[in-house]
């Protein structure tokens, strides 16, 4: 029997119980995406219940939940929902541009982001990530990661009403908002993880929680460390349990129990209230974590990509105009499953964007050794996405850059991967180079740790002293935002990259602060470079110029959005990354050299496999003519497009 046929009987009696006014909307929807929910839960959770009945049940009051956030959806975002069900492709195209920050770091709070909007509207955002603006933990939080309460702002941030106003104001502006969604874990003074101290067994079984050592050690001999310097292990024993609980980040943030499908559908209720709240996009975060199995890393196991499915199948119920992003730091080869896949009757739709972690990080090896070699196979392990998907291309973030994730490619040369690896993580801690950054929990010398620091300090503009070493920081940083921005999918600028902002040493003096070397690359926005920005005679208004020179220059390139082809060239030099962009027809070409040397390239040689001409092209950045032999100068870039009328073959 098909998934359609058990769904139909309480399908029907479902719109029964929902507003007259919400049938149209939603009836289309359910009979588009509920058989595809409910094959995946029942694979998740059917085995929790006694019968088929049961299992059928526990669904209706899961979809009576979605009604409900479709019957209380606001207007303005129910003509959205339209909008995009019609374009599914909306977020995929070359227009668009994500920009990510913390409100207090940004504006202080978010009344005080809406008055940034203008700053964003000149640089042409289209997505405006906030890093976690909810209730956090009292004291230490990780940043606004450990989470208190789903459906409270955190108090110096502003309330509810304050998020409303600014997604609305945001919205008017052409600007999607995008809230951090904690899925792994929750705060330990979260009201679950309170009533589970006081003994209520309902809410402990949201928790994974042992009575002795047991089970943790056999899971600890195939697990990881996030935090080896200040959290070391996967489990905190907590005294009001008088057991050992899964804490896979902080001892404060405890690991939510999916196999517990309660868990599932109180998460599901939590977004979509959020959802209604004017949040259009949600960076579902640690989503790798979220399944556990014995013997394995309990990373990327098939159970978490069944979630994401089912969330995404509820989104596209209850609030289809709503983007799912995965946060998945993991290697190359485990990516491209998080935004699902094309495979005829067995597709199966996940995150609509997912960050290309390891492409950030083959770009500042690439920088590092004056190679793209790296790069390349990691090029050429990415397939092309699934429809209605789009990468998150980035050069930076609020993590640190985690090398590790590149083991396999780093694997593919003679040398040793870990003294590969480990000496780009000393070059960007400055070690002999031009980075000024530091090393991430740095407790082993002979570990590849993570990287921390400001792009601008790593791109070398905290060393330079001479116009020559600022012209080479700019020329670097410019690059790896141009890989981003030509790359395919939806790339990121980090708040201050576009003002060549630089580390920020006083978290030092912040006790909460003091233990995380990541709040070096997390500053407080600085009026001064802000005021400098279209000034000539100052890194920030060269920066910020080149930015705006490059980003128009993005949006009228049909051929860079993310659904377009993506090819690798092989050049003749290492140091070179050539690949193209659309159809061979109307191709766009992008040269980027990754060495401090000018390297000249023969046109026809680097196309002679791919039956273009190599000749007859133009710099769409200098608006130059570009002969059969290219010269690309010290970390400099050419996006090349055909000269109209001129397709003559060499």
């Amino acid at each position: 029997m098909s998934a359609a046929t058990n769904t139909a009987p309480f399908l029907t009696a479902l719109l029964s119980k929902l507003a007259p006014g919400t049938h149209a909307r939603i009836g289309a929807r359910l009979a588009k995406h509920l058989p595809d929910l409910y094959q995946t839960l029942q694979t998740l959770y059917g085995n929790q219940f006694s019968n088929e009945q049961a299992y059928a049940t526990w669904l209706t009051e899961l979809l009576q939940v979605a009604g409900e956030a479709v019957a209380a959806r606001p207007l303005p975002l129910q003509v959205l929902d339209d909008a995009r069900s019609t374009d599914k492709n909306w977020f995929t195209k070359e227009n668009m541009l994500g920009y990510c920050c913390y409100a207090d770091r940004f504006a202080g709070d978010l009344r005080g982001v809406q008055k940034r909007i203008p700053h964003l509207q000149e640089l042409g955002v289209t997505y405006l990530h906030l890093l976690p603006f909810l209730k956090a933990r009292t004291g230490e939080n990780d940043g606004g990661f450990a989470v208190a309460d789903f459906d409270a702002i955190e108090p110096r941030l502003g309330n509810m009403a304050d998020l409303e106003e600014l997604s609305t104001a945001l919205r008017a502006a052409g600007i999607s908002l995008c809230s951090d969604f904690i899925l792994n874990h929750v705060a330990d003074d979260h009201p679950w993880a309170v009533a589970a101290k006081q003994g209520d067994p309902h809410y402990r079984d949201y928790f994974y929680h042992y009575p002795d050592r047991t089970i943790p050690d056999n899971f600890e001999q195939h697990l990881g460390q996030v935090f080896p310097q200040v959290a070391p292990g996967n489990f905190s024993f907590v005294p009001e349990l008088q057991a050992w609980v899964w804490t896979t980040f902080y001892p404060y943030q405890w690991d939510l129990n999916y196999s517990n499908p309660k868990v599932f559908a109180d998460m599901a209720a939590a977004l979509l209230r959020l959802a209604n709240r004017g949040v259009e996009a949600f960076r579902l975060d640690s989503t790798a974590f979220l399944w556990k199995r014995a013997g394995t890393k309990s990373m990327n196991q098939p159970e978490a990509h069944q979630i994401l499915q089912a969330l995404r199948s509820l989104v596209e119920i209850a609030a289809p105009g709503v983007l799912l992003k995965a946060e998945a730091i993991v290697e190359t080869a485990e990516l491209p499953a998080y935004l699902g896949n094309n495979d005829g009757a067995n597709s199966k739709q996940e995150c609509h964007l997912a960050y290309h972690s390891s492409l950030m990080a083959a770009s500042w090896v690439a920088l590092a050794e004056q190679d793209t070699s790296l790069m390349r196979h990691v090029f050429a392990g990415t397939p092309a996405q699934p429809e209605q998907s789009s990468w998150l291309t980035y050069v930076r973030c609020h993590d640190d850059i985690g090398w590790n994730v590149l083991r396999p490619e780093a694997g593919l040369k003679t040398e040793d991967v870990q003294q590969r690896l480990a000496r780009v993580s000393r070059f960007y801690s400055g070690e002999g180079s031009y980075a000024r950054g530091a090393s991430f929990q740095a407790n082993d010398p002979a570990a590849v740790h993570g990287t921390v620091g400001m792009a601008a300090a790593l791109t070398g503009f905290s060393s330079a002293h001479t116009a020559t070493e600022k012209h080479l920081a700019r020329q670097r940083l410019l690059l790896l935002y141009g890989l981003s921005f030509c790359f395919g999918g939806m790339p990121l600028i980090y708040m201050g990259d576009e003002l060549a902002q630089i580390n920020d040493e006083a978290y030092r003096q912040v006790p909460a602060q003091a233990a995380d070397s990541r709040w070096l690359h997390r500053p407080v926005w600085d009026d001064e470079l802000y005021a400098q920005r279209h000034s000539g005679s100052h890194d920030a208004g060269t920066v910020f110029n080149a930015l705006c020179h490059l980003l128009p220059q993005r949006r009228q390139l049909p051929q860079l959005a993310a659904q377009e082809a993506r090819q690798l060239l092989k050049a003749n030099n290492p140091a070179v990354l050539a690949f193209l962009r659309g159809s061979v027809d109307d191709p766009l070409l992008f040269l980027g050299n990754f060495s401090e040397h000018s390297i000249s390239l023969d046109m026809v040689e680097l196309l002679a496999d791919h039956d273009i001409p190599g000749r007859g092209w133009v710099d769409q950045l200098s608006k130059l003519d570009v002969d059969l032999t290219v010269t690309l100068q010290a970390y400099s870039q050419l996006w090349l497009v055909r000269k109209q009328g001129n397709m003559t073959q060499d």
